[in-house]
């Protein structure tokens, strides 16, 4: 299937904190979870891909569409979902839609009424007044009602309650099941990509980690729990990160058959989206939490 974006490149330095050749593409018809600690670089990712921020170098497709040369093409085919919104805090709904709608070809009234009734928004609500988890439901409801072939969201469930988020989960397998072509979704709350997610895409420290279909990954990793009696020079080096307290180990490998072989009391666990995504952050001593 054609990849519905290529990233392939992409450098930026400001500050302290610089993207590192950064590539990565995502196939049509997947949701791509793109995760990372906060500060790895995620946001500046996402801003840098879609023209809110500048970029040193690289190349960055939408669609087959160079972005640089059909920015404007490209966007009107994006629905786009960031953590603060973008709104004018004293229009109310309806009026921000008003000015949003106008910017698209493809924009229905008709599904922008739906999803408001979906998600019990009041058009006469002004932004500066919603919740967290209101100003995530209008902003999705915004990408929604024109058509997009593409989200792009940036941490959409940082903040929000447990029943909001799985309305999100929702609304994105919905999305998914009727024209949907990709979904590209930052955040740090991995359990969510547990559910929905089909490719991850990791990065640490500006740099990519890995972008892997979820479920190869999900097969690849084993966490493994026993005695610290158990570890030596041989053991140890079969794990990614080990902790350690008064009861035992626990650890994430990629060689849970060595593990048996070497500790066959240990018992082997499939692990989480963020087990592995902590397992891959680059930091501590001799790999020990």
């Amino acid at each position: 299937m054609n990849n519905i974006l290529e990233v392939t490149g992409l450098t930026k330095s400001y500050n302290n904190f610089s993207l590192n050749n950064i590539t990565f593409s995502i196939p049509g018809g997947c949701i791509a979870g793109f995760i990372g600690n906060n500060g790895a670089g995620k946001t500046t990712t996402l801003r840098t891909i879609l023209g809110l921020a500048g970029r040193t170098s690289g190349n960055i497709s939408f669609f087959g569409l160079d972005m640089d040369k059909n920015e404007s093409q490209v966007k009107n085919r994006l629905g786009i979902v960031l953590e603060d919104g973008g709104f004018y805090e004293d229009l109310t709904l309806g009026e921000m839609k008003n000015l949003v709608s106008s910017a698209y070809n493809s924009w229905s009234e008709k599904d922008y009424k739906r999803y408001m009734d979906m998600f019990s928004l009041n058009p006469a609500q002004k932004t500066g007044t919603l919740s967290k988890g209101m100003r995530m439901k209008y902003a999705l409801t915004l990408a929604l009602s024109h058509k997009a072939e593409m989200l792009v969201m940036d941490e959409p469930s940082n903040g929000l309650d447990p029943l909001t988020r799985s309305q999100l989960i929702d609304t994105l397998a919905d999305y998914m099941d009727n024209g949907g072509k990709g979904v590209l979704f930052s955040t740090h709350i991995t359990s969510d990509l547990d559910k929905i997610a089909d490719m991850l895409i990791m990065i640490d420290n500006g740099n990519i980690i890995f972008q892997e279909d979820k479920d190869t990954l999900l097969d690849t990793y084993r966490i493994a729990k026993g005695d610290t009696s158990s570890l030596n020079s041989q053991t140890y080096g079969l794990f990614l990160k080990i902790s350690k307290n008064e009861f035992g180990f626990t650890g994430i490998t990629k060689h849970a058959e060595k593990v048996k072989h070497y500790i066959p009391d240990a018992i082997i666990e499939r692990p989480s989206v963020e087990d592995i995504m902590l397992a891959n952050i680059k930091g501590g001593d001799n790999n020990v939490i």
